[in-house]
């Protein structure tokens, strides 16, 4: 196996020329006989028993020739464009050219580009980090004192516009119960505007316990069209209110390691600096991003597109089953089709290429390099995140694709270090 010739397009296409050895193609024949004689009928012998020349004899010298050579084109052509010393993209094309002798083949497709960019030092963006003021820790301590809320069965107040309650309903036009007009234990935030109007307003003034009529008029333009416009009336009980605990020392003590609330609005307000910190780190570096974008000098090939935007459809999909969804699914209930979301994702997967081919060019301009060390510290940060045996990482991940993710992040790092951030 060895290249024959290569020719290179100015826009990063390539034909390349390559053989597979006679004795290598002989032995992946006989490799496809043995998969495929079970198959086969031959007058006069049992199935599976066959001998290839008679076989060849009666269907034809070369019918096994389609799975032979697709056993003998991978480590082929990774030979050829080792030798080629050639950085492929996408699927190429391949043909046959010649079988006299050695099998010579001929593929066609898409090299990476090899790009330039200037100017990445010295970049100016604007650094805006939020203030954290004193209504935002409130704020941070009522969605805790919501999380730790209870609903009780018991209350002397009326509840209130603000407050959550549970209620048993049924509804009724015409003194007839309709269809969908039924709910039990149902959660509700009177003043959420969750059902039509006027129902949630006539909730509040009542207690915990009580059982009443809400009388409503449901809109003319309402979604089953044979209640818009109708009169009805829904019969309803509250069955229980949730109740905030009272934010004191006890409260801090319950939800945090502090002994006072005073000690815990303090740790909560460190947390959002934090936080507000973060964010603007990252609306800098997404600043950065763009500028490198603009910077970036090549022709980048469709297959390089395409390639990430299934990439990133991958990850969709791996997204939505982790809540319980699947892309067949998701697009059943949106209607959406695979090109229609392909579309969608397109935009930012053309956005990573130009960004990774970016860095890629300022880690070579600056000669960045990764250390044994440091490729070992990311495999045991991947096996730690995921809970996956350093071992098994190891089979699933290549070093040098290890490598490849930590060169571009150093060379947003040396971005960063050298940009001039206001």
């Amino acid at each position: 196996m060895s290249l024959i010739k290569k020719e290179l397009t100015e826009k990063g296409g390539y034909t390349i020329e390559f053989s597979v050895d006679k004795e290598v193609y002989a032995k992946a024949e006989i490799a496809a006989y043995k998969k495929n004689v079970k198959s086969i009928n031959v007058p006069g012998f049992r199935r599976g028993k066959a001998p290839m020349h008679i076989i060849k004899t009666m269907y034809g010298k070369d019918v096994f020739f389609e799975d032979a050579i697709n056993e003998c084109i991978p480590e082929a052509f990774e030979a050829a464009i080792k030798e080629a010393e050639l950085d492929i993209v996408g699927n190429p094309q391949f043909d046959l050219v010649s079988m006299d002798g050695d099998i010579v083949l001929k593929a066609v497709g898409f090299v990476k580009p090899v790009p330039s960019i200037d100017g990445y030092k010295g970049i100016e963006v604007e650094k805006k980090v939020d203030e954290v003021t004193e209504e935002n820790v409130e704020a941070e301590l009522a969605k805790v004192l919501d999380r730790n809320a209870r609903f009780v069965t018991e209350s002397d107040e009326a509840v209130k516009e603000g407050d959550t309650v549970t209620i048993d309903f049924e509804g009724f036009v015409d003194g007839v119960a309709f269809e969908g007009g039924k709910g039990t234990d149902h959660e509700l935030k009177l003043g959420s505007g969750s059902f039509i109007p006027g129902f949630e307003e006539q909730i509040a003034g009542h207690k915990v316990g009580e059982s009443f009529d809400v009388n409503v008029t449901f809109p003319t333009e309402y979604h089953a069209a044979e209640l818009a416009g109708k009169e009805s009336t829904f019969k309803c009980t509250i069955k229980s209110v949730k109740q905030l605990p009272v934010a004191d020392d006890e409260f801090a003590k319950d939800v945090s390691e502090f002994d006072t609330l005073d000690e815990y609005k303090a740790d909560l307000k460190s947390k959002l600096v934090e936080a507000n910190e973060k964010k603007a780190e990252a609306e800098v570096e997404s600043k950065l991003s763009e500028a490198l974008m603009e910077m970036l000098v090549c022709d980048i090939p469709e297959p390089m597109f395409a390639i990430e935007t299934e990439n990133y459809l991958r990850d969709y999909d791996t997204r939505l089953r982790q809540s319980g969804l699947d892309l067949k699914t998701y697009m059943q209930y949106t209607g959406m089709t695979l090109d229609t979301i392909r579309e969608q994702l397109r935009p930012q997967a053309e956005k990573q290429v130009k960004l990774r081919l970016a860095l890629e060019a300022i880690a070579k301009a600056e000669a960045l390099e990764v250390t044994e060390e440091e490729t070992a510290q990311e495999y045991e940060r991947i096996a730690t995140t995921y809970g996956v045996e350093l071992d098994e990482v190891k089979k699933m991940i290549a070093a040098e694709d290890i490598d490849a993710d930590l060169l571009v992040a150093k060379a947003m790092t040396f971005v960063k270090n050298n940009a001039v951030i206001k």
